[in-house]
Protein backbone atom coordinates (compact mmCIF):
# COMPACT_ATOMS: atom_id res chain seq x y z
CA UNK A 1 0.00 0.00 0.00
CA UNK A 2 1.81 3.19 -0.76
CA UNK A 3 1.83 6.01 1.55
CA UNK A 4 0.79 9.89 1.43
CA UNK A 5 1.91 12.17 4.36
CA UNK A 6 -1.01 14.23 6.01
CA UNK A 7 1.90 17.28 4.70
CA UNK A 8 1.72 16.16 1.17
CA UNK A 9 -1.61 15.59 1.00
CA UNK A 10 -2.42 19.23 2.61
CA UNK A 11 0.17 20.96 -0.14
CA UNK A 12 -0.40 18.87 -3.45
CA UNK A 13 -4.28 18.67 -2.27
CA UNK A 14 -6.99 16.36 -3.75
CA UNK A 15 -4.63 16.02 -6.61
CA UNK A 16 -2.04 13.56 -5.18
CA UNK A 17 -4.84 11.10 -4.81
CA UNK A 18 -6.32 11.11 -8.35
CA UNK A 19 -2.49 10.66 -9.04
CA UNK A 20 -2.68 7.19 -7.15
CA UNK A 21 -5.86 6.18 -8.44
CA UNK A 22 -5.18 4.70 -11.67
CA UNK A 23 -1.86 3.02 -10.16
CA UNK A 24 -3.43 1.63 -6.81
CA UNK A 25 -6.78 1.01 -4.68
CA UNK A 26 -5.56 2.60 -1.58
CA UNK A 27 -3.04 4.89 -0.20
CA UNK A 28 -2.27 5.05 3.23
CA UNK A 29 -2.38 8.97 5.09
CA UNK A 30 0.36 9.29 7.78
CA UNK A 31 0.14 12.01 10.36
CA UNK A 32 3.64 12.38 11.89
CA UNK A 33 4.92 9.69 9.85
CA UNK A 34 2.02 6.99 11.87
CA UNK A 35 -0.47 5.56 9.55
CA UNK A 36 -3.88 6.62 10.68
CA UNK A 37 -6.43 7.19 7.61
CA UNK A 38 -6.92 4.92 4.36
CA UNK A 39 -7.94 6.40 1.10
CA UNK A 40 -9.85 4.35 -1.39
CA UNK A 41 -12.15 4.47 -3.99
CA UNK A 42 -15.96 4.28 -3.02
CA UNK A 43 -16.58 0.97 -4.88
CA UNK A 44 -13.51 -0.37 -3.14
CA UNK A 45 -14.97 0.63 0.21
CA UNK A 46 -18.94 -0.33 -0.77
CA UNK A 47 -16.95 -3.72 -1.53
CA UNK A 48 -15.59 -4.17 1.71
CA UNK A 49 -18.48 -3.01 3.93
CA UNK A 50 -20.40 -6.09 2.13
CA UNK A 51 -17.92 -8.35 2.79
CA UNK A 52 -18.24 -7.52 6.81
CA UNK A 53 -22.35 -7.35 6.21
CA UNK A 54 -22.12 -10.75 4.73
CA UNK A 55 -19.88 -11.97 7.31
CA UNK A 56 -21.98 -10.23 10.48
CA UNK A 57 -25.13 -12.29 8.83
CA UNK A 58 -23.11 -15.60 8.62
CA UNK A 59 -22.89 -14.95 11.99
CA UNK A 60 -25.92 -14.51 13.39
CA UNK A 61 -27.35 -17.33 11.29
CA UNK A 62 -24.89 -19.68 13.31
CA UNK A 63 -26.25 -18.19 16.71
CA UNK A 64 -29.47 -18.34 15.59
CA UNK A 65 -28.75 -22.36 14.63
CA UNK A 66 -26.67 -22.97 18.15
CA UNK A 67 -29.83 -21.40 19.63
CA UNK A 68 -27.34 -18.94 21.68
CA UNK A 69 -30.12 -16.19 21.13
CA UNK A 70 -32.88 -15.26 23.05
CA UNK A 71 -36.56 -15.16 21.40
CA UNK A 72 -38.89 -12.08 23.03
CA UNK A 73 -40.76 -9.07 22.77
CA UNK A 74 -39.62 -5.90 23.39
CA UNK A 75 -41.38 -5.66 27.19
CA UNK A 76 -40.02 -9.23 28.39
CA UNK A 77 -36.43 -7.72 27.30
CA UNK A 78 -36.77 -4.48 28.79
CA UNK A 79 -37.88 -6.37 32.30
CA UNK A 80 -34.71 -8.66 31.78
CA UNK A 81 -32.56 -6.18 31.23
CA UNK A 82 -33.73 -4.70 34.04
CA UNK A 83 -33.09 -7.10 36.20
CA UNK A 84 -29.74 -8.11 35.66
CA UNK A 85 -28.58 -4.36 36.50
CA UNK A 86 -29.78 -4.17 39.44
CA UNK A 87 -27.05 -5.06 41.70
Amino acid sequence: MNALSANELRTRGISTLHLLNGEIEEAMITVRGREKYVVMAVEQYNYLRECELEAFLLETKKDLEDGSVILENVTKHIRRIKGTLKS
